[in-house]
Parts: C-alpha cells; sequence; structure tokens
C-alpha cells in the first residue's frame, strides 16, 4: 500500500477536516488518524469503505496512486464493487456464462442477483478455488485461431493497475460493450488500457480505464472448432517483425 499513508493525510487536509474530525467519522481514537498518515498502521477493510466514500475515491486510487503528486485525472473513483455470483448447493461458485446474445443485457444487470441466476451456470475442474470466474463467448474472428461462439473463462480481477502486458483479458467497457482483447497497461501514464487483437487485420485501440466496469483475465477457453495446423509456423524473423509493429502502434496512441 504504497501510497496509503500520504494519500489519507492529502484528501483529509483536502476536505479541511481535523486528525480528530476524520477519527469520529471512522469511529476511531484520534491517534489511529495519526498511526495511518505516519504508516504506522493501516486501516482495517470497515475503515477503508467509509474512507472511499468520505473522500469519494476508488480503492486502486488510494492505494495505489500518488493523488498529491499525480492529481484525480487518470485512475477510477468508483467505490468498492460487490461482485455477484451464483451458489451451487455445496455454497460453491457457478461459473456464470454470457452468451452473444446476453452482452447487451449483462451490461446493464451484472450487478443484479435476479438477472444473474437467469444465465446459464456451469462448473469445471482444474480451476483454483481462490478466483471467481465468468464465462463469456466470444463473436468476430479478431483473436484467431480461437473462433466465434469460443467460451472465454475468465478469472475476476479486483484491481485494474494489476493488468499484465500481453495478456489477454475479458473486458466489459460502457462504450465498447464486452471485449476480448491482448491488453498493455498504461493506466499511470495515460489513464488508459491499449487493447489488440491476434488477428492483424484489426488495429489496436485505447479504453479509459474510467470506461471499464469489470476486467476478467483469461484462464481457459471452450470451444467445438479445433485450431487448424499453421501452413508454416512463423520465423523468428517474422515475429520479430509484429512485435515491431505492435510496438508501434503503441506508440501512435499513447503519443511515446
Amino acid at each position: 500500500m504504497k501510497f496509503l499513508s500520504s494519500n489519507i493525510r492529502h484528501l483529509r487536509k483536502s476536505r479541511q477536516l481535523t486528525q480528530e474530525q476524520l477519527a469520529e467519522k471512522l469511529g476511531v481514537q484520534r491517534s489511529m488518524i495519526s498511526a495511518y498518515e505516519d504508516g504506522r498502521s493501516e486501516p482495517k477493510l470497515s475503515a477503508l469503505k467509509l474512507m472511499l466514500a468520505i473522500f469519494e475515491v476508488g480503492m486502486d486510487e488510494l492505494v495505489f496512486w500518488d493523488i498529491k503528486e499525480n492529481g484525480r485525472k487518470y485512475l477510477q473513483k468508483d467505490p468498492i464493487k460487490i461482485l455477484t455470483v451464483t451458489l451451487d448447493a455445496k455454497n460453491e461458485e457457478w461459473i456464470s456464462m454470457v452468451g452473444q446474445k446476453a452482452s447487451a443485457g449483462y451490461l446493464n444487470g451484472y450487478a443484479d442477483p435476479e438477472y444473474m441466476e437467469q444465465l446459464p451456470s456451469f462448473s469445471l475442474p482444474n480451476l483454483s478455488k481462490s478466483n471467481t470466474y465468468r464465462a463469456f463467448e466470444i463473436s468476430g474472428d479478431s483473436m484467431l485461431p480461437l473462433m466465434p461462439g469460443t467460451l472465454i473463462i475468465g478469472a475476476y480481477l479486483e484491481n485494474a493497475l494489476e493488468v499484465k502486458n500481453g495478456k489477454s483479458y475479458v473486458l466489459v467497457t460502457r462504450n465498447e460493450g464486452i471485449v476480448y482483447k491482448r491488453v498493455f497497461n498504461y493506466i499511470r501514464e495515460k489513464g488508459k488500457l491499449f487493447v489488440v487483437s491476434d488477428n492483424d487485420r484489426y488495429k489496436p485501440y485505447d479504453i479509459p480505464v474510467e470506461d471499464v466496469m469489470e476486467i476478467w483475465e483469461a484462464k481457459a477457453y471452450v470451444s467445438t472448432h479445433f485450431p487448424e495446423p499453421s501452413a508454416s509456423p512463423l520465423s523468428l524473423e517474422d515475429l520479430g517483425k509484429m512485435i515491431q509493429e505492435i510496438k508501434t502502434d503503441i506508440r501512435k496512441i499513447t503519443g511515446n
């Protein structure tokens, strides 16, 4: 929690609150506020949730972003999100499936328990029990060799800053809908995620992080189509050219 202590101090002062006043709002002793701001102690989750509401920031911003130095231009300001899941008879989470026809409805109903219960659900072996999973049916040919109709099994990612460059994710977005792409993380630099298709017929583009409602890291896929063998495997020279082209596209979009 690199910036937590300095952010608490900065946000408290920007709200013109004394340590005593903030302590009263959080239901703790004034000495605890001093300890938070000096980095000698970290707030419990219940206190953190109250801080998010008091300061009107998101968890990513409060913990991982230097607000005093960089301002609040780029990161999300939404409160902690409660993810809606469905459970089986043993109280274990099902994998809810979002088909192509259900994609539009999911954007409006992903937080609605009644809507989520109507989605098909299933379970798969060999997946870590520590994650929450969801299945998304992809459309189009932007991520060949995965064909339209393939189910991408994604693990829920709570923190957008944890997106790893070059990994594939399902992004649930306000303006682009549900997209499955290879993602590059430029949140700290530009406040954006840069998305790339595996099919080079599709141009890369960026998505402002505030437009992203959910992020699911691809962990597995289910398909009735078996990939055809490549007619001619990529040579090291071809692979190098492809990587260089992606880097060039990234520089054009990010301005670097």
